[in-house]
């Protein structure tokens, strides 16, 4: 766990499937369509069917890492090491072309690779008992050297052009890209996973109390060992997918992505101690730091702005939250004379 907290050793309470219609998530949801309007309004460009696409795009990496990273979040755990892992599969991939080998089997080689990298994550946290936190940001700095073990400080461009222009295809002059429907698709199995079935609501019961989690019968160890697995595979794929999106597998890909990953998740009402959120909130968390960034960067504000726009964003996502409930609290209790 992230951080001890003393909580109740009862079941929590079945987390409600329509939750995000209230409170933080609203605020949320609310502050993209401001953000939307008010971008539309003052940023030239903005409301561009171009401009549209390449919001879009950039959303893709994100909102993928996002998945994952909300359900081991929602059980307390992190996962520091994503970017670190698309980085390595990127350069993998790289090599791989490199030596001749088809896509069709550079594809899955990667994609197991991911599984593994996410498996030896799971296997510290979940079987040798080791703090999520200090596990990944070790295996972040793991992944990141491997990758520039496998390529060094070379880059490789040689992919076919069809394949790397299919990737920012888009539906008709709307400026929509085709590839973001899957990822949509993707995102309502994760909801539906989440918000509707009985190993979703496990999530919540392992991030409210672990010890009452495991007298309920769930195999709390099993659960983040795999939810680590399916973090990694899908870095892995995210890997594959900036490596063709910018023609280019280079050791530094998708450097620093990982805070702007956990931003939009903590962003999007989830609890850094666990047992609280919702998909929702997260997709929409991920759209509002997207919109941000883009506007302002047509706005011609410098990339560190940019940077300390993620960080602020990150701190105020814990510690907004936790303020709403400390004033609630606050509130209820009767006052003395």
């Amino acid at each position: 766990m992230l951080a001890e907290t003393a909580r109740p050793t009862a079941a929590p309470p079945t987390p409600p499937r329509l939750g995000f219609l209230r409170g933080w998530d609203t605020a949320i949801i609310a502050a993209v369509l401001v953000s939307i309007l008010v971008a539309s309004l003052t940023v030239e460009g903005f409301a561009s069917p171009r401009n549209t696409g390449f919001l879009l795009i950039d959303m893709i990496p994100i909102l993928l890492l996002a998945l994952p990273m909300t359900l081991i979040i929602l059980t307390g755990e992190i996962d520091l090491s994503v970017a670190s892992i698309a980085g390595f599969i990127s350069c993998l991939f790289g090599a791989l072309w490199s030596s001749g080998l088809p896509l069709e089997t550079i594809i899955p080689l990667c994609l197991l690779l991911g599984a593994v990298s996410g498996a030896v994550n799971g296997f510290l946290v979940s079987v040798v008992g080791l703090p999520s936190l200090a596990v990944t940001i070790g295996t972040l700095a793991l992944y990141r050297g491997l990758a520039f073990v496998v390529l060094g400080d070379q880059a490789v461009t040689s992919f076919p052009r069809a394949i790397t222009t299919a990737l920012q295809a888009k539906i008709g002059a709307t400026g929509i890209p085709v590839w973001i429907i899957p990822v949509l698709l993707l995102a309502l199995v994760f909801g539906v996973v989440l918000h509707f079935t009985g190993f979703g609501r496990s999530l919540f019961a392992i991030g409210y109390s672990e010890d009452a989690a495991r007298f309920a019968g769930i195999t709390v160890a099993r659960t983040k060992f795999w939810l680590f697995v399916a973090s990694g595979a899908i870095a892995a794929l995210v890997g594959i997918w900036w490596t063709l999106r910018y023609g280019s597998a280079r050791g530094d890909n998708a450097t620093g992505l990982e805070l702007s990953v956990i931003a939009a998740v903590l962003l999007g009402g989830v609890s850094i101690f666990g047992g609280k959120g919702n998909l929702p909130g997260v997709i929409a968390g991920v759209a509002l730091l997207a919109i941000l960034r883009n506007a302002l960067q047509l706005a011609s504000v410098p990339e560190d702005t940019l940077s300390m726009l993620t960080g602020g964003l990150l701190i105020a996502a814990v510690v907004a939250p936790n303020a709403i409930v400390w004033g609630r609290t606050l509130r209820r209790k009767p006052h003395t004379t």
